[in-house]
């Protein structure tokens, strides 16, 4: 009997995370001055324990024992070797899935939020802001907060806040408060609600609001956290690379393709950079970003410096970017809304180290549905970018003939997507593409900043 999963004990769960920055060369994000951001004046934003791990040039970066205490609640996460898939697909590649739905909220992301709770904790932080677009940073923020007794707001991109009600009922259960973006409390929402009332809102004007309402607050003791893009962000992800690793090793297998979707990075980061490290050192293989087509950072838009925010309050940041004002469309893959990618992401992708896809909406729900008619898991929007991928991988190693080995991450579960899912099946969804023309006008916002270098690594 073929296995189908590959555990770990609490035991070999890595003790530490993998900083890719120790092997890489990256630009630096850029003050209004067009100097390098010094870590200072990051201090009214984050935790100088959160900026120290930002800036560290350390290749291993050990994970604390009260992170470690939490994560063992769902960590070391199953990996799965999708068997039905295969069979139903007719393929000859071997497909495995690191199964990141089995946390509390549902996804990756807790994995960044837990770490991000316990140094804001330790620095002395009563509250967190932040922002979220599908609700599940949201609701992993909430949970990680509500872990070491921290207060939490968030919020919510307004579309995704009406779309997914019970995102909302999941931030409540663990205490924390969250509202739609744009709204009233902020000068950056009430801009943005003045410019168009009926906005579906962006993860850029959301973010706007979360950083406003941190550095406003009076009592000093508020910070923001940030769920994606950032350098400690996939640093705390690496730690799902790292147990797949391990988990290849006990049967045997290396990958040939790394796939996970991607909206700011987060989740394909934390699969792919624990194999990245082995491509700079010789190993062949290919890794693949998937992003939607109505949103296509890394495909279309340009490798620039721009704000990771609306309301331009971030630092210039290196990044495949359509315009810190984009406004995409309202597809359902809410957590890939976001108009620019990781700054790791995007140097990888500017050397050729990875290579990125795009899958239309229709795409992604058509191979989400195959994956969960053959392997039982109803995976979320975002994970469908994936998956759509993966199918296409399989389907070329069957054309070909050859056997390969595809490692994908599900990066959560769409039990709370179901209405998406509604819309799928009524034939109610719609394709969105971005148009050379909207690409275009995206590109203006950002025409007169710097140039990042083009840096190699290897």
């Amino acid at each position: 009997m073929e296995i189908k999963k590959i555990l770990l004990t609490e035991n070999e769960m890595p003790r530490q995370w993998y900083n890719i920055l120790a092997d890489i060369k990256m630009n630096p994000p850029l003050g209004p001055d067009g100097k390098p951001v010094s870590p200072e004046a990051l201090t009214p934003v984050f935790p100088m324990n959160l900026i120290e791990q930002e800036v560290s040039s350390e290749r291993w970066i050990n994970i604390p024992e009260e992170v470690l205490r939490i994560y063992n609640i769902w960590r070391p996460s199953p990996m799965v070797r999708a068997l039905s898939l295969e069979k139903a697909l007719g393929t000859p590649a071997k497909i495995y899935f690191k199964n990141e739905s089995v946390s509390p909220p549902g996804s990756h992301k807790p994995n960044t939020a837990v770490p991000q709770a316990y140094y804001n904790k330790a620095f002395g932080i009563k509250k967190i802001t932040t922002e979220t677009g599908a609700g599940q940073w949201g609701s992993a923020l909430a949970f990680a907060c509500s872990q070491f007794g921290i207060e939490c707001k968030v919020f919510m991109v307004r579309i995704s806040f009406d779309q997914k009600p019970y995102r909302k009922s999941m931030m409540a259960a663990w205490g924390s408060n969250c509202i739609a973006s744009p709204s009233t409390e902020t000068r950056a929402g009430r801009q943005a609600l003045e410019k168009d009332p009926d906005t579906p809102g962006s993860l850029g004007i959301a973010i706007s609001e979360a950083i406003e309402a941190a550095v406003t607050d009076e009592t000093g003791q508020t910070r923001y956290s940030l769920g994606s893009v950032l350098n400690h962000v996939l640093l705390h992800q690496t730690i799902i690379g790292l147990e797949a690793k391990k988990q290849m090793e006990k049967v045997g297998e290396y990958p040939d393709v790394i796939i996970g979707c991607a909206g700011g990075g987060s989740n394909f980061a934390g699969l792919a950079l624990p194999f990245v490290y082995d491509k700079l050192n010789g190993k062949e293989i290919k890794i693949y970003p998937v992003e939607p087509a109505a949103c296509p950072t890394i495909t279309r838009a340009p490798f620039v410096y721009d704000h990771g925010d609306a309301a331009g309050y971030t630092p210039l940041i290196p990044m495949h970017s359509l315009g810190h004002n984009f406004m995409p469309a309202p597809i359902h893959a809410g957590g890939l809304r976001y108009h620019g990618m990781a700054p790791i992401v995007s140097q990888l992708a500017s050397e050729e180290i990875i290579e990125a896809k795009a899958v239309t909406q229709l795409d992604a729900y058509k191979a989400g549905v195959a994956f969960a008619k053959a392997e039982g898991i109803i995976p979320a929007p975002e994970t469908n970018h994936a998956l759509a991928c993966v199918i296409d991988e399989a389907n070329k190693a069957k054309e070909e003939g050859k056997e390969k080995t595809i490692l994908f991450n599900l990066s959560g579960h769409g039990l709370l997507d179901l209405a998406a899912y509604d819309k799928y099946f009524s034939g109610e969804m719609k394709d969105f593409s971005l148009s050379n023309e909207e690409l275009i006008k995206s590109e203006e916002v950002f025409a007169d900043y710097p140039k990042p270098a083009l840096l190699k690594s290897r």
